[in-house]
C-alpha cells in the first residue's frame, strides 16, 4: 500500500469519499468487463477459476506464512509458484458473512448477510437478500459451467441453495458447520447434498470434497467449456476432528507438542494433503496452465482450539487485524509471476470483480468490489485509498447486536465488542495494535463519519428472512414467554 496522503488535499479527499459512503464511480463494475484482455488475440482460450476458500485458517497457520510446527507444502508450492498477498483481508472475522461477499462483491450487510446464517431463528443473524447477483450468474453469459463443492453456508431451504442461486452443479453441505467430520450431522439434521438430493455419504468431510472435486475436473477436462471451481472446506473449522493417523503422525515428529494443538496441526496438514490431490488433478489432465487458482480463508483461526495467527492481536470472531487478515495467494501459469509478493490492501469481495475481468464476465450493477487482477497480474494499479468497513451482528453476549471495524490508509477503527468504545490504530506504527489513538485524531471522526454512512445504508437490507415466503417467523417466542 503507498503512503496515504495526510495533506490537507488528502484529507478532503478523504472526506469526498465519506460523502458518498466510501463508494466510488468505479465500484458500478462499469470498467471491469473484459477490459485487461481488451488487446488479446481473438479466440483466447477463456481461463478455468478455482477457489479454494478453507475455514477458520489463522494468518499464520501455513508454513509459508511462518508457522514451524507443521507441514504444508501443497499450498506452500501454490504460494511459491503464483503471488502472495500480505495484506488480504477476509471481509468479516466469521463465516457466513466472507461467503457472502465472495459470491456477490458486496458488503455482506448489503446482501441481507451481516453475521451467521443459522438452523435456529433465535441464533440466525442472516438471509441472503433475494435482489444479490451471485458470481455464477456473470459467468454463465461468459461461457462458463459453474459448481459449488463443500460448503455453502448462505442459505438451509430454497430459494437460497446453490442451485437456484446460479451455480450448475453443487455438492457438499448447506449448513454452518458439522458437528462430526464423519456423520456429516448439524443439530442432527443432514444437510448433505448432490444438487437438490439429499445424501448420507461415508467418509470424513474433507476427504469427501476433495474427492469430488476431482471428479468434477475429469468431467470437466473432457468438455472445452471452461468452468468455475468453488472449492469450500469445512476444515479446519471445529470440531478438530482429523483422522487418527494424522494425529499420529505429528505426535510421532514432534514429541512435545501439546494435544490441543497436535490434533489443529494434524487437521490442516490433512486439508494440504487434500489440496494438492486437487492440483494434482488439474496438472493431470492438462488443465493446469490455463486455470487461475485462488487460494484464502474465510476469517482468522480461533485461538481457543490451538490456531495461530502469528504477529496477529485476536483471532476469529475478532474485529483485531488476528480475526480478520487471512493467508491468500493466486496462482496462473504464464500471467502471475511465480514468487511474486503484494501488500496492496484487498478484501474477499474484490475477488468477484478480479474473477469476472479474468473471464471477461461483465458487471452492469452496482459492487463494492475493486478487482485486483492488473496487481495479479504484475501490472500498475492505482493505490487510491478507499474506505474498508466490517460488521458482524450476533447473539449470546453480544446481545444480538453488531460491531465494527473500518479502515483507510494505515487507519483502522476498532470496536471489537458491541459493548466497548470505538479505538483508532495507526497500523503502520502500531500494527499490534496496542496503543490506541485519541479520539481528537483527525482520521477518527474521519472513519467514524464513514462508518456510519454505511450503517445507514446497510439499514435498508433486512437479514431475518421473507415473511411471505415463510422462511422465518417473528418475532420469535421464547420458552416461557
Amino acid at each position: 500500500m503507498s503512503t496515504p496522503d495526510y495533506t490537507r488535499r488528502g484529507f478532503l479527499k478523504i472526506a469526498c469519499l465519506a460523502a458518498t459512503g466510501g463508494s466510488l464511480k468505479r465500484s458500478l463494475g462499469m470498467a471491469y468487463p473484459k477490459q485487461l484482455f481488451a488487446d488479446e488475440k481473438a479466440g483466447a482460450h477463456k481461463p478455468n477459476v478455482v477457489v479454494i476458500l478453507v475455514d477458520d485458517l489463522g494468518y499464520g497457520d501455513l508454513s509459508s506464512y511462518g508457522a514451524s510446527d507443521l507441514k504444508t507444502p501443497n499450498i506452500d508450492s501454490l504460494v511459491a509458484a503464483g503471488i502472495r498477498f500480505d495484506n488480504f483481508y477476509a471481509n468479516c472475522p466469521v463465516c457466513s458473512p466472507t461467503r457472502a461477499s465472495l459470491l456477490t462483491g458486496r458488503y455482506p450487510d448489503l446482501v441481507g448477510v451481516p453475521g451467521v446464517i443459522r438452523t435456529h431463528p433465535t441464533s440466525n443473524f442472516g438471509y441472503l437478500a433475494p435482489q444479490a447477483v451471485l458470481l455464477p450468474k456473470l459467468l454463465k453469459p461468459a461461457g462458463y459451467h459453474t459448481a459449488i463443492i463443500g460448503k455453502w453456508h448462505l442459505g438451509l431451504e430454497s430459494p437460497n441453495v446453490p442451485n437456484e442461486r446460479g451455480f450448475d452443479h453443487f455438492h457438499g453441505f448447506l449448513g454452518d458447520m458439522m458437528d462430526d467430520y464423519y456423520t456429516h450431522r448439524r443439530h442432527s439434521i443432514n444437510y448433505m447434498r448432490l444438487n437438490s438430493q439429499k445424501i448420507d455419504p461415508k467418509g470424513h468431510a474433507t476427504d469427501l470434497f476433495t474427492q469430488w472435486s476431482i471428479q468434477y475436473i475429469r468431467e470437466r477436462a473432457r468438455s472445452s467449456q471452461p468452468f468455475f471451481l468453488y472449492l469450500a472446506y469445512n476444515a479446519p473449522h471445529t470440531p478438530i476432528q482429523p483422522p487418527k493417523e494424522w494425529i499420529e503422525r505429528v505426535k510421532n515428529r514432534d514429541k512435545g507438542i501439546s494435544d490441543r494443538r497436535a490434533k489443529l496441526v494434524a487437521l490442516i496438514e490433512h486439508l494440504d494433503n487434500g489440496i494438492g490431490k486437487v492440483i494434482t488433478s488439474l496438472k493431470e489432465t492438462g488443465l493446469s496452465n490455463n486455470t487461475l487458482v485462488i487460494f484464502t480463508s474465510d476469517n482468522g483461526g480461533q485461538l481457543s482450539v490451538g490456531a495461530n495467527n502469528g504477529p496477529l492481536r485476536a483471532g476469529k470472531q475478532d474485529m483485531y487485524e488476528g480475526g480478520i487478515r487471512v493467508p491468500m495467494c493466486a496462482v496462473w501459469p504464464d500471467r502471475i509471476k511465480p514468487g511474486s509478493h503484494s501488500n496492496h490492501a484487498a478484501l474477499t469481495m474484490d475477488l468477484f470483480p478480479t474473477i469476472c475481468e479474468a473471464a471477461g464476465a461483465g458487471i452492469d450493477h452496482e459492487i463494492d468490489g475493486w478487482s485486483i487482477l492488473p496487481t495479479l497480474l504484475g501490472k500498475s494499479q492505482p493505490s487510491e485509498d478507499r474506505f474498508l468497513f466490517w460488521v458482524r451482528c450476533e447473539g449470546g453476549h453480544y446481545g444480538g447486536r453488531a460491531y465494527y471495524a473500518a479502515r483507510c490508509g494505515d487507519y483502522k477503527l476498532v470496536q471489537n465488542d458491541p459493548f466497548e468504545p470505538m479505538q483508532l490504530y495507526n497500523l503502520a506504527d502500531d500494527p499490534q495494535e496496542s496503543k490506541p489513538l485519541a479520539r481528537k485524531h483527525p482520521m477518527y471522526n474521519k472513519l467514524f463519519a464513514a462508518l456510519r454512512n454505511h450503517i445507514i445504508k446497510a439499514g435498508a437490507v433486512p437479514w431475518q428472512g421473507s415473511r411471505k415466503a415463510g422462511s422465518q417467523k417473528y418475532p420469535v417466542k421464547l420458552d416461557g414467554s
